[in-house]
């Protein structure tokens, strides 16, 4: 089994998550097919059919929730060193072409959140942080071309 790195803040949303599949979605998932079993021929029921599918996704979904907590290796970004760019550590760098920073926390995939400032360690950008150090430059190939950026500060 492969652990995957979480911080402990993704790791309890993933369990809010479970939670709430298994105590509230599930059952109204549960319910709605029986009220749509009542309504007579399965065959040609788009409600039951419906309901069917969902709690298809409801089941793979807290399969895929379990896989992931229990094999969650939660690590605390407040213990580790900041000398270099690892799991959890706060990035900020440098476009070299604009001279524009943007600041990134480098978290697993699934914590990943652009719009909150997260990226994920396996993305391209996250790959080529890992392992840096405040001075060194960056390129990434993105669909819109070729980027460089200077790692100004791990926090």
């Amino acid at each position: 089994m492969e652990r995957v790195p979480i911080t402990r803040q993704g790791y309890l949303n993933l369990k809010k998550e479970l939670e709430n599949l298994k105590t509230v979605e599930r059952p109204q998932n549960i319910k709605a097919i029986e009220e749509a079993r009542a309504h007579g021929d399965l065959s040609e029921n788009a409600e039951y059919h419906a309901a069917k599918d969902r709690q298809g996704f409801l089941q793979g979904r807290i399969g895929e929730l379990e896989y992931k907590l229990a094999n969650a290796d939660i690590i605390d970004p407040d213990n580790i060193p900041k000398d270099k760019a690892v799991f959890g550590c706060t990035v900020i760098l440098e476009n070299i072409d604009t001279g524009e920073e943007i600041e990134y926390q480098l978290v697993g995939p699934e914590e990943s959140d652009i719009d909150q400032g997260r990226i994920s360690v396996a993305s391209p950008l996250g790959r080529a942080i890992v392992g840096k150090e405040p001075g060194d430059e960056i390129s990434i190939t993105a669909p819109a071309g070729k980027k460089s950026y200077e790692i100004v500060e791990i926090a």
